[in-house]
């Protein structure tokens, strides 16, 4: 229960919407209630056709005594107005009734309605920016799809079954106990002998849906791993069609699906077998009460009418209605709470990198970056080790090496994507750790190895930092990482969408296009991991030369396979297995003779032609 109050309070202000619907629910059970009470004077109405004298009906004393009023009414009718009369007050009655309980059986559905999508809003904007909140190294031990199904699926699961289950608990209850009202003021004796199928039925079905919370978390477990093998195969479709790898990948998403498939069958058997189980219970108990009243009205045993033992058995046929909403939202909430664990699970998730309580704001950036005995591990492996590193403002600082040296592990500590084990960095004196963290991302451009860009246009693509900026600076923008003129020669130009990840483009037009998105930002210091890697030569030549000029007034942290990049670099930082083991300009290391030097005279690095 602890869980199924958590999720309804996303529901706040609930009042504004249980009051509403308390208020049209009890009204049209008391209209849907009558209509059946109704079918007593309607019936006598009917047969009461001999013309003779009415008798003079007796009106009830006890107020609970409500179909002893509605015959009383009827034959007041008949007295009257005449049979056909007292028929048609009583027909108009019924249709006034039936009107006002469908009138209010809307307006309280459409008041629940607007709670669960009141409801949905809430929870899913909460999961998502509790997402988005998140640092950047949990999403590397998450499957992708397990946290799409989450937001999307499980949500989607919540806001049915547990809004679904809240209406049936305010309406069915009430529905059930108008109806036993009824039948005890009818026949106290027959109403408890009669009742006994509620906690048979109950019984049963508890022992039907007992396993399916267990179910419907794994169920939901196993669509998160499918979505996942799903976004796997269409990110990388080029890969499978080259590596003819594409049965395998069917056979690994099928296999997913059958077991999923499966898991679903489960769960439908139990579900589906509390209809049939609590109806079939309905109708014997019914029949039975058919069996033994009827027997008592045949021998004359009975204190009821006819009519009214007809209205006692049409009353009875509806208590199994609220009765089994009842037994199937129980099966229906397993369903939803599973879901609602793994969507508050996301939600409880913390962020082990946020800011400190004392935070100050970075507001600028005016001498230098300071690295000192910094030391960070992954799982089991060391990356970096007690890294030391003077970066003055202005400066370029090329960092090469062995795959594997932590070049990109360093990069991605400056804005706080990950925390070091030990050391520190700070910008002007001010620990990173210290500053808020948007002050200190807003101090930094970011163009990564691998282009990441949305499905929107090439404009919002390159003002996505910067949403305020004109379009002539984005245009300038684009000039400088050359990228203008392509841009032109689209459908759109810069209205042009580009497609999910940027799909419509070539690697080397979608980098520039990340380029001028880093360029737009224009902030002092700037992260190139590979930059130019995914660019042709031609290409290279013209973004180089801009990259070249946006680097003269920043402070750029460069990781570079272009010799010339390196050769420009005011300093080269020589990492070799999480460690610093040489440092200073081209010149000043090609005379060491040492790894970088090893390096060049390997090709490790390449020229532009």
């Amino acid at each position: 229960m602890k869980t199924y109050f958590r999720l309804l309070s996303f529901a706040k202000p609930i009042e504004k919407f249980a009051i509403p619907y308390l208020l049209f629910t009890v009204l049209g059970v008391i209209f849907n209630t009558l209509n059946l009470a109704m079918l007593a004077p309607l019936l006598s109405t009917l047969f009461n056709t001999d013309g003779g004298e009415a008798t003079a009906a007796t009106k009830p004393e006890n107020w609970t005594d409500v179909f002893g009023y509605l015959n009383y009414y009827a034959e007041q009718a008949n007295m009257h107005y005449g049979p056909l009369g007292a028929l048609q007050v009583v027909c108009g009655v019924i249709i006034l009734s039936v009107l006002l309980g469908n009138l209010f059986r809307y307006l309280s559905e459409r008041v629940m309605e607007n709670m669960r999508i009141h409801t949905l809003l809430n929870l899913r904007k909460r999961v998502f920016d509790n997402v988005m909140n998140l640092h950047v190294g949990y999403f590397s031990n998450q499957r992708k799809g397990d946290i799409i199904s989450k937001i999307s699926s499980d949500v989607q699961v919540v806001q049915f079954s547990v809004t679904a289950t809240l209406q049936v608990i305010f309406k069915e209850p009430l529905q059930l106990l108008a109806y036993i009202f009824m039948l005890f003021a009818i026949s106290y004796k027959l109403t408890v002998f009669s009742l006994l199928v509620i906690p048979i039925s109950a019984f049963f079905i508890a022992k039907i849906v007992k396993r399916l919370r267990s179910q419907a978390s794994e169920a939901q477990h196993r669509y998160g791993v499918m979505i996942s093998y799903l976004d796997e195969a269409l990110s990388g479709i080029k890969i499978i069609k080259a590596f003819n790898a594409t049965d395998l990948i069917k056979d690994k998403f099928h296999q997913e699906n059958l077991e999923y498939s499966k898991l679903g069958k489960k769960m439908a058997k139990r579900q589906q077998l509390s209809s049939p189980v609590s109806e079939f219970l309905g109708v014997t108990m019914v029949t039975g009460i058919v069996l033994y009243g009827g027997s008592l009205i045949i021998n004359n045993q009975s204190e009821l009418s006819p009519s009214d033992f007809i209205a006692y058995i049409a009353l009875f046929s509806q208590v199994m209605r609220p009765a089994k909403a009842l037994t199937n939202s129980f099966s229906t909430i397993h369903s939803g709470l599973a879901a609602g664990d793994r969507v508050l699970d996301l939600i409880d998730v913390e962020p082990d990198i946020k800011d400190a309580p004392e935070a100050v704001t970075l507001k600028n950036f005016e001498k230098s970056i300071e690295i000192n005995s910094l030391s960070f591990s992954y799982p089991g492996r060391p990356v970096l080790k007690d890294i030391n590193l003077h970066i003055p403002k202005g400066k370029t600082v090329a960092l090469v090496g062995p795959s594997g040296g932590g070049k990109s592990t360093l990069m991605d500590l400056l804005p706080r994507f990950i925390e070091p084990e030990q050391g520190s960095i700070r910008i002007d004196g001010h620990d990173i750790q210290n500053v808020t963290m948007d002050s200190l991302r807003d101090m930094m451009g970011l163009v990564n190895q691998e282009s990441i860009l949305f499905n929107d246009t090439i404009y919002n693509n390159i003002a996505f930092g910067n949403p305020v900026a004109s379009p002539e600076e984005v245009e300038a923008a684009a000039r400088i990482a050359n990228a203008h003129e392509f841009i032109m020669d689209t459908q759109n130009g810069y209205q042009t969408n580009m497609g999910d990840r940027g799909l419509k483009f070539s690697g080397g037009q979608k980098q520039r296009i990340c380029i001028a998105r880093a360029v737009l930002k224009n902030p002092p210091i700037m992260l190139l991991d590979e930059a130019t890697s995914a660019l042709d030569t031609e290409s290279e030549k013209l973004v180089q030369d801009a990259l070249n000029k946006l680097m003269k007034n920043r402070t750029s942290l460069v990781i570079a396979h272009r010799l010339s990049t390196i050769q420009n670099a005011d300093m080269i930082v020589v990492l070799e297995e999480g460690r610093i083991i040489e440092q200073g300009s081209h010149q000043e290391l090609i005379g060491r003779n040492g790894l970088y030097s090893k390096l060049v005279n390997m090709q490790q690095f390449t020229e532009i032609d």
